[in-house]
């Protein structure tokens, strides 16, 4: 059943994407009228967000965001089958120059994002940097097979997946020499057996992922910011730069506190364009060290 399920989503995914947006626009009218799906989530986490605004403005950018996401959806089945030539006129790429200067010092690349519209198109940036190896990092997922062709997807142009609980070993076990590339969701939730620190973020107390910390303090990497911006329908604009510590060197949680800044002030300029539905501060008590 779910290979023919995945035979179905492919063909549709072959659709131009003018086609799959018209999906999207049925989605989000049964997602946003009729379903509800997480809006009553959506709606906290925005009043938390932003205590500042009224009823009026959290509604609106609510609205936006569904649109947002189901256009989200649409794209990431245009994932399997977009190619490279399409991608690169969808996703302009800005401040490559930065992969360029990493690779002249020898250093690997950290590239952090948050859940910004639509982070799944990164993976074509492989076909434009001079690093050898590109490796996505992601999560696995409790059903094997709709693992694998998620992995299809972020394995395209030449990209070398790597589940997230086996990223770190990776890193300290090949040679830090500027030819890797490392692309984190960075802004993830960690499970609550793994919530050991927490900053302020968009207003609330905060449980933040900190595997790549460790690397900022134990070895001399890239860290690089990817500042998403969606331009119009199905056409983003990603602009890259580089987290330097205010030291000689990175202190511990000085580049997860400095990514979080950056994120906040990337989803300040637009709302609506992050991914609201995602249950972020489920695990707040949970926190053991706790900065503002």
């Amino acid at each position: 059943m779910n290979q023919f399920l995945f035979n179905i989503l492919l063909l549709v995914s072959k659709l131009p994407l003018k086609i799959l947006y018209i999906f999207s626009d049925i989605l989000f009218f049964i997602t946003y009228y009729i379903v509800g799906y997480r809006k009553k989530e959506v709606l906290g986490n925005l009043k938390n967000s932003f205590p500042e605004k009224s009823d009026e403005e959290i509604n609106k950018i609510s609205k936006k965001f569904f649109a947002n996401f189901c256009d989200y959806l649409a794209e990431m089945l245009k994932a399997f089958t977009i190619s490279n030539v399409e991608s690169r006129v969808r996703m302009q790429h800005l401040n490559q120059d930065l992969f360029h200067e990493a690779k002249a010092e020898g250093k690997n690349v950290i590239l952090l994002s948050g859940h910004v519209f639509n982070w799944e198109w990164f993976n074509a940036l492989k076909t434009i940097v001079p690093q050898e190896n590109s490796h996505p990092v992601y999560r696995r997922m409790s059903n094997k097979f709709w693992e694998q062709k998620i992995k299809t997807i972020r394995n395209r142009f030449n990209n070398q997946s790597l589940e997230a609980n086996d990223v770190i070993k990776h890193i300290f076990r090949n040679p830090n020499d500027g030819n890797s590339i490392y692309m984190f969701v960075a802004d993830q939730t960690p499970h609550v057996s793994n919530v050991n620190y927490g900053l302020k973020f968009l207003n609330q107390k905060t449980p933040a992922f900190i595997g790549y910390d460790k690397l900022s303090t134990r070895m001399d990497m890239a860290f690089i910011y990817c500042e998403m911006k969606k331009v119009k329908r199905g056409y983003y604009q990603v602009n890259y730069h580089r987290i330097y510590p205010d030291g000689e060197k990175f202190v511990e949680h000085e580049v997860v506190k400095k990514f979080h800044k950056l994120l906040e002030n990337t989803i300040n300029k637009r709302p609506d364009n992050w991914l609201w539905s995602h249950r972020r501060w489920k695990y707040q008590d949970a926190i053991k060290t706790y900065e503002e």
